[in-house]
């Protein structure tokens, strides 16, 4: 937590190992004890707060016999629950925006095995409901941009935080209004995919033409 404070204020380089050592009460040597060296470190402190992994998150909403709302209440609850952290989920943000801007080649592999995989398994489940083959999907713009659509919902509420705290004071607060909050991106996502089954002319899983 102390490396985490650290490296989302001052970024990677211009923390010090003696800085995170005395930040967090301990001996410098500590550092190389339990992560071999600040990069280490920085290593855990950049995959490890938010807990769960790719395939953690995957397994919540990307299942075969969900419903759309089910899989839709999956995929927000992974978003959200971090935001209950406080402000780790927001330092962790930061500490993202930063490895975008400040690389130190953590940013390849966060896309390629943490955000890939979880916008793979949303397609997966957009394909099912909206009756798309397997081979279209990468070719289907309207389906990957649903699929940004329906993340960016989620994506917001960690990113666009201060700007909701700023228009809306009070709509994000503790743990009851977060969970208040999935309960309404399911509904705005759910209205969104039907709406895109309506273009399309298919019916959702589930649902009757009536």
């Amino acid at each position: 937590m102390a490396g985490l404070r650290l490296f989302a204020h001052h970024g990677f380089s211009k923390t010090s190992t003696r800085e995170l050592a005395e930040a967090a009460s301990v001996n410098v040597a500590s550092i190389s004890y339990y992560f071999g060296d600040k990069a280490g470190l920085y290593r855990a402190v950049f995959f490890e707060p938010m807990g769960g992994s790719a395939d953690d998150e995957v397994a919540r909403f990307n299942g075969p016999t969900l419903s759309l709302q089910q899989a839709l209440q999956g995929f927000y609850a992974g978003f959200l629950e971090p935001l209950k952290q406080g402000d780790v989920a927001r330092q962790c943000m930061k500490l993202h925006f930063r490895e975008v801007l400040e690389p130190s080649g953590l940013w390849p592999h966060d896309m390629a095995h943490g955000i890939r995989p979880l916008h793979e398994a949303l397609l997966t489940v957009l394909a099912r409901q909206l009756r798309v083959r397997p081979e279209a999907v990468g070719a289907d713009a309207e389906l990957l941009s649903l699929a940004v659509c329906i993340a960016g919902l989620g994506v917001h509420m960690h990113v666009g935080r201060d700007v909701i705290d700023t228009l809306a004071p009070g709509l994000v607060g503790d743990a009851g209004s977060i969970d208040v909050w999935s309960e309404r991106l399911v509904r705005f996502g759910m209205a969104m995919v039907r709406a895109e089954a309506q273009r399309r002319g298919v019916i959702l899983l589930g649902e009757s033409s009536a």
